[in-house]
Protein backbone atom coordinates (compact mmCIF):
# COMPACT_ATOMS: atom_id res chain seq x y z
CA UNK A 1 0.00 0.00 0.00
CA UNK A 2 1.03 3.41 -0.86
CA UNK A 3 2.06 5.39 1.94
CA UNK A 4 -0.56 8.64 2.43
CA UNK A 5 1.70 11.16 2.86
CA UNK A 6 0.72 15.08 3.58
CA UNK A 7 3.24 18.18 2.80
CA UNK A 8 1.51 20.77 5.42
CA UNK A 9 1.81 24.56 5.49
CA UNK A 10 0.39 27.45 5.85
CA UNK A 11 1.56 31.17 6.63
CA UNK A 12 -0.89 31.83 9.66
CA UNK A 13 -0.85 30.95 13.43
CA UNK A 14 -3.17 28.11 13.19
CA UNK A 15 -0.77 25.35 11.82
CA UNK A 16 -1.44 22.69 15.48
CA UNK A 17 -5.40 23.47 14.82
CA UNK A 18 -5.36 22.39 11.17
CA UNK A 19 -2.73 19.35 11.81
CA UNK A 20 -4.95 18.17 14.79
CA UNK A 21 -8.15 18.37 12.59
CA UNK A 22 -5.98 16.75 9.13
CA UNK A 23 -4.89 14.00 11.90
CA UNK A 24 -8.34 12.86 12.95
CA UNK A 25 -9.97 13.11 9.30
CA UNK A 26 -7.22 10.97 8.14
CA UNK A 27 -5.86 9.06 11.12
CA UNK A 28 -4.06 7.02 8.27
CA UNK A 29 -2.10 9.91 7.04
CA UNK A 30 1.43 11.00 7.88
CA UNK A 31 2.08 15.09 8.31
CA UNK A 32 4.72 16.69 7.40
CA UNK A 33 5.08 19.82 8.51
CA UNK A 34 7.05 21.96 5.94
CA UNK A 35 9.96 23.43 7.48
CA UNK A 36 12.80 24.16 4.43
CA UNK A 37 13.68 20.90 3.63
CA UNK A 38 11.98 18.75 0.61
CA UNK A 39 9.73 16.21 1.68
CA UNK A 40 10.16 13.63 -1.40
CA UNK A 41 7.47 11.34 -0.03
CA UNK A 42 4.49 13.82 -0.08
CA UNK A 43 1.11 12.46 -1.96
CA UNK A 44 -0.17 15.44 -1.31
CA UNK A 45 0.15 19.28 -0.36
CA UNK A 46 -2.29 21.28 2.07
CA UNK A 47 -0.92 25.44 1.79
CA UNK A 48 -1.93 28.25 2.35
CA UNK A 49 0.20 31.50 0.73
CA UNK A 50 3.07 29.02 0.42
CA UNK A 51 6.96 30.76 0.17
CA UNK A 52 8.29 30.30 -3.55
CA UNK A 53 10.80 27.85 -2.50
CA UNK A 54 8.11 25.62 -1.62
CA UNK A 55 5.75 26.00 -4.51
CA UNK A 56 8.80 24.04 -6.58
CA UNK A 57 8.03 21.30 -4.33
CA UNK A 58 4.29 20.55 -5.00
CA UNK A 59 5.12 19.90 -8.54
CA UNK A 60 6.50 15.95 -6.86
CA UNK A 61 2.00 15.84 -5.59
CA UNK A 62 -0.56 14.18 -6.93
CA UNK A 63 -2.85 17.34 -5.67
CA UNK A 64 -2.40 20.42 -3.93
CA UNK A 65 -5.18 21.74 -1.75
CA UNK A 66 -5.60 25.03 -1.52
CA UNK A 67 -6.31 26.12 2.00
CA UNK A 68 -9.09 28.42 1.60
CA UNK A 69 -11.80 29.87 -1.17
CA UNK A 70 -9.82 32.55 -2.71
CA UNK A 71 -6.80 30.85 -4.98
CA UNK A 72 -5.20 34.28 -6.51
CA UNK A 73 -2.23 34.42 -4.30
CA UNK A 74 -1.24 30.48 -5.58
CA UNK A 75 -2.90 30.40 -8.94
CA UNK A 76 -0.81 33.67 -10.01
CA UNK A 77 2.74 31.77 -8.57
CA UNK A 78 4.93 31.15 -12.04
CA UNK A 79 6.47 28.65 -10.34
CA UNK A 80 3.58 26.41 -9.40
CA UNK A 81 3.41 23.34 -11.55
CA UNK A 82 0.47 23.36 -13.88
CA UNK A 83 0.61 19.37 -14.18
CA UNK A 84 -0.49 19.40 -10.80
CA UNK A 85 -4.14 20.04 -9.66
CA UNK A 86 -5.12 22.80 -7.31
CA UNK A 87 -8.00 22.30 -5.53
CA UNK A 88 -9.68 25.07 -4.08
CA UNK A 89 -12.22 25.04 -1.00
CA UNK A 90 -16.00 24.61 -1.60
CA UNK A 91 -17.96 26.78 0.80
CA UNK A 92 -16.90 24.91 3.54
CA UNK A 93 -19.40 26.70 5.96
CA UNK A 94 -18.30 30.36 4.21
CA UNK A 95 -21.51 31.03 2.28
CA UNK A 96 -23.40 31.40 5.56
CA UNK A 97 -20.97 33.84 6.96
CA UNK A 98 -20.67 35.96 3.49
CA UNK A 99 -24.22 36.19 3.71
CA UNK A 100 -24.93 37.11 7.24
CA UNK A 101 -21.78 40.16 6.50
CA UNK A 102 -23.49 41.21 3.74
CA UNK A 103 -26.84 40.91 5.00
CA UNK A 104 -25.43 43.23 7.44
CA UNK A 105 -24.42 45.80 5.59
CA UNK A 106 -27.31 45.96 3.73
CA UNK A 107 -29.60 46.73 6.10
CA UNK A 108 -27.61 48.98 7.85
CA UNK A 109 -27.05 51.14 4.59
CA UNK A 110 -30.92 50.51 3.68
CA UNK A 111 -31.99 51.89 7.34
CA UNK A 112 -29.82 54.69 7.56
CA UNK A 113 -28.23 53.06 10.67
CA UNK A 114 -25.15 55.40 9.74
CA UNK A 115 -27.25 58.51 9.72
CA UNK A 116 -28.72 57.41 13.14
CA UNK A 117 -24.91 57.04 14.61
CA UNK A 118 -24.23 60.48 13.24
CA UNK A 119 -27.10 62.23 14.91
CA UNK A 120 -26.49 60.14 18.28
CA UNK A 121 -23.03 61.89 18.77
CA UNK A 122 -24.81 65.35 18.30
CA UNK A 123 -27.70 64.42 20.81
CA UNK A 124 -30.03 65.19 17.73
CA UNK A 125 -33.65 63.38 18.06
CA UNK A 126 -34.76 63.13 14.60
CA UNK A 127 -36.55 60.38 12.49
CA UNK A 128 -35.69 59.93 8.73
CA UNK A 129 -38.09 59.42 6.09
CA UNK A 130 -37.74 55.64 4.78
CA UNK A 131 -36.10 55.24 1.91
CA UNK A 132 -38.58 53.62 -1.06
CA UNK A 133 -37.73 49.42 -0.92
CA UNK A 134 -38.39 49.54 -5.06
CA UNK A 135 -35.37 52.16 -5.66
CA UNK A 136 -32.93 49.93 -2.92
CA UNK A 137 -31.81 47.71 -5.64
CA UNK A 138 -28.95 45.56 -4.54
CA UNK A 139 -26.44 43.97 -7.45
CA UNK A 140 -24.27 41.47 -6.56
CA UNK A 141 -21.22 41.35 -8.84
CA UNK A 142 -20.70 37.64 -8.94
CA UNK A 143 -23.17 35.09 -8.99
CA UNK A 144 -20.96 31.96 -7.64
CA UNK A 145 -21.48 30.01 -4.85
CA UNK A 146 -20.81 32.77 -2.48
CA UNK A 147 -23.07 35.11 -4.57
CA UNK A 148 -26.33 32.94 -5.08
CA UNK A 149 -25.88 32.43 -1.01
CA UNK A 150 -26.24 36.11 -0.69
CA UNK A 151 -29.13 36.52 -3.10
CA UNK A 152 -31.24 33.78 -1.26
CA UNK A 153 -30.46 35.70 1.85
CA UNK A 154 -31.60 39.22 0.71
CA UNK A 155 -34.47 37.68 -1.09
CA UNK A 156 -36.74 37.59 2.09
CA UNK A 157 -36.39 41.34 2.18
CA UNK A 158 -37.82 42.06 -1.14
CA UNK A 159 -35.09 44.36 -2.23
CA UNK A 160 -34.51 44.06 -6.11
CA UNK A 161 -31.67 41.92 -6.47
CA UNK A 162 -29.29 42.04 -9.94
CA UNK A 163 -26.48 39.90 -10.69
CA UNK A 164 -23.95 39.87 -12.91
CA UNK A 165 -22.16 37.34 -13.71
CA UNK A 166 -19.28 35.97 -16.60
CA UNK A 167 -21.71 34.17 -18.20
CA UNK A 168 -25.60 33.89 -17.71
CA UNK A 169 -27.02 32.59 -14.62
CA UNK A 170 -30.86 32.02 -13.93
CA UNK A 171 -31.47 32.64 -10.15
CA UNK A 172 -34.23 33.22 -8.47
CA UNK A 173 -35.62 36.33 -7.92
CA UNK A 174 -32.04 37.80 -9.47
CA UNK A 175 -32.34 40.15 -12.82
CA UNK A 176 -29.37 38.53 -14.39
CA UNK A 177 -26.70 40.20 -16.41
CA UNK A 178 -23.88 38.79 -17.84
CA UNK A 179 -20.45 39.72 -20.06
CA UNK A 180 -18.99 42.65 -20.69
CA UNK A 181 -22.04 43.87 -22.85
CA UNK A 182 -24.00 43.80 -19.95
CA UNK A 183 -21.83 45.41 -17.11
CA UNK A 184 -22.97 49.05 -17.58
CA UNK A 185 -26.14 47.89 -18.08
CA UNK A 186 -25.50 46.06 -14.61
CA UNK A 187 -24.00 48.55 -12.59
CA UNK A 188 -26.67 51.75 -13.79
CA UNK A 189 -29.08 49.96 -11.79
CA UNK A 190 -27.17 49.31 -8.10
CA UNK A 191 -27.82 51.50 -5.15
CA UNK A 192 -25.63 49.06 -3.48
CA UNK A 193 -23.31 46.95 -5.36
CA UNK A 194 -21.80 43.90 -3.53
CA UNK A 195 -18.27 42.74 -5.28
CA UNK A 196 -18.05 39.23 -4.97
CA UNK A 197 -16.16 37.89 -7.98
CA UNK A 198 -12.63 36.26 -7.52
CA UNK A 199 -9.26 37.80 -8.49
CA UNK A 200 -7.89 37.27 -11.53
CA UNK A 201 -6.61 38.87 -14.78
CA UNK A 202 -9.82 39.86 -16.15
CA UNK A 203 -11.17 41.29 -12.72
CA UNK A 204 -8.05 42.38 -11.08
CA UNK A 205 -8.80 46.28 -11.08
CA UNK A 206 -12.54 46.56 -12.60
CA UNK A 207 -13.85 48.74 -9.72
CA UNK A 208 -12.02 51.49 -10.81
CA UNK A 209 -13.05 55.16 -11.95
CA UNK A 210 -14.85 54.17 -14.54
CA UNK A 211 -16.57 51.71 -13.81
CA UNK A 212 -17.83 53.05 -10.58
CA UNK A 213 -19.33 56.43 -12.03
CA UNK A 214 -21.56 54.15 -14.05
CA UNK A 215 -23.52 53.66 -10.15
CA UNK A 216 -26.05 56.02 -9.77
CA UNK A 217 -25.15 58.97 -7.58
CA UNK A 218 -25.67 58.18 -4.20
CA UNK A 219 -24.85 54.76 -4.28
CA UNK A 220 -22.74 52.50 -2.22
CA UNK A 221 -19.95 49.72 -1.99
CA UNK A 222 -19.29 46.53 -0.45
CA UNK A 223 -16.35 44.43 -1.52
CA UNK A 224 -15.97 41.32 0.40
CA UNK A 225 -13.64 39.48 -2.44
CA UNK A 226 -10.26 40.59 -2.82
CA UNK A 227 -9.19 44.11 -2.85
CA UNK A 228 -6.78 43.77 -5.61
CA UNK A 229 -10.43 44.30 -7.98
CA UNK A 230 -10.74 47.96 -6.33
CA UNK A 231 -8.78 50.89 -6.92
CA UNK A 232 -8.66 52.36 -4.12
CA UNK A 233 -8.11 55.98 -4.70
CA UNK A 234 -10.55 55.66 -7.36
CA UNK A 235 -12.80 54.98 -4.64
CA UNK A 236 -11.48 57.81 -2.19
CA UNK A 237 -12.10 60.06 -4.86
CA UNK A 238 -15.80 59.53 -6.17
CA UNK A 239 -16.72 59.44 -2.65
CA UNK A 240 -15.32 63.05 -1.65
CA UNK A 241 -16.59 64.53 -4.69
CA UNK A 242 -20.08 63.15 -3.72
CA UNK A 243 -20.48 60.43 -6.60
CA UNK A 244 -20.77 57.43 -4.06
CA UNK A 245 -21.95 57.62 -0.49
CA UNK A 246 -19.96 55.74 1.05
CA UNK A 247 -17.98 52.28 1.31
CA UNK A 248 -18.11 49.09 3.32
CA UNK A 249 -14.80 47.37 2.51
CA UNK A 250 -13.10 43.81 4.62
CA UNK A 251 -10.73 43.37 1.65
CA UNK A 252 -8.00 45.38 0.45
CA UNK A 253 -5.17 45.79 -1.67
CA UNK A 254 -2.54 45.36 1.13
CA UNK A 255 -3.34 43.49 4.43
CA UNK A 256 -3.14 44.59 6.66
CA UNK A 257 -4.30 48.02 6.28
CA UNK A 258 -2.12 50.43 7.23
CA UNK A 259 -2.17 51.93 10.17
CA UNK A 260 -1.99 55.57 7.85
CA UNK A 261 -4.21 53.85 5.07
CA UNK A 262 -6.75 57.14 4.53
CA UNK A 263 -9.55 54.27 5.08
CA UNK A 264 -9.22 53.81 8.97
CA UNK A 265 -10.57 57.46 9.69
CA UNK A 266 -12.21 58.12 6.84
CA UNK A 267 -16.08 59.15 7.88
CA UNK A 268 -18.04 57.76 4.91
CA UNK A 269 -16.03 54.34 4.81
CA UNK A 270 -16.12 51.58 6.97
CA UNK A 271 -13.38 48.98 7.65
CA UNK A 272 -13.24 45.14 8.63
CA UNK A 273 -10.18 43.26 8.62
CA UNK A 274 -11.15 40.47 6.58
CA UNK A 275 -13.27 38.81 8.47
CA UNK A 276 -16.71 38.43 6.33
CA UNK A 277 -16.68 34.99 5.65
CA UNK A 278 -13.36 32.66 7.95
CA UNK A 279 -12.16 29.91 6.85
CA UNK A 280 -13.40 27.03 9.21
CA UNK A 281 -10.78 24.23 10.13
CA UNK A 282 -12.96 21.22 10.80
CA UNK A 283 -15.23 22.11 7.77
CA UNK A 284 -12.59 22.05 5.32
CA UNK A 285 -10.62 19.39 6.55
CA UNK A 286 -13.52 16.98 6.54
CA UNK A 287 -14.27 18.33 2.81
CA UNK A 288 -10.49 18.35 2.09
CA UNK A 289 -10.62 14.47 3.40
CA UNK A 290 -13.15 13.04 1.40
CA UNK A 291 -11.34 14.46 -1.60
CA UNK A 292 -8.37 12.68 -1.03
CA UNK A 293 -10.28 9.83 -0.45
CA UNK A 294 -11.77 9.93 -3.64
CA UNK A 295 -8.39 10.77 -5.58
CA UNK A 296 -7.25 7.33 -3.89
CA UNK A 297 -9.81 5.72 -5.14
CA UNK A 298 -9.67 7.12 -8.44
CA UNK A 299 -12.58 9.18 -8.42
CA UNK A 300 -13.20 12.53 -9.71
CA UNK A 301 -13.91 15.35 -7.53
CA UNK A 302 -14.93 18.43 -7.46
CA UNK A 303 -13.11 22.09 -6.93
CA UNK A 304 -10.23 21.79 -9.41
CA UNK A 305 -9.10 25.62 -10.40
CA UNK A 306 -9.13 26.18 -14.16
CA UNK A 307 -5.94 27.92 -14.95
CA UNK A 308 -7.17 30.07 -17.19
CA UNK A 309 -10.05 31.37 -15.43
CA UNK A 310 -8.35 30.83 -11.62
CA UNK A 311 -10.74 29.76 -9.96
Amino acid sequence: MIALDILFYTAGDNAAAWIDAVSKALPEARIHLWSGAPVESARYALVWKPPPELVWELGKTKAVFNLGAGVDALANEPKLPRHVPLVRLEDAGMAKQMAEYVTYAILRRYREFDAYAEQQSRAVWRPRSRLVKRDFAVGILGMGVLGCSVAAALAPFDFALRGWSRTVKTVAAVESYAGRAGLDAFLGGCRVLVCLLPLTPDTRGLLNHETLSRLPQGAYVVNVSRGGLLVEGHLRALIDHGHLSGAMLDVFQDEPLAPTHPFWHHPKISVTPHVSAVTLIDESVAQIANKIRRLEAGLPITGIVDPQRMY
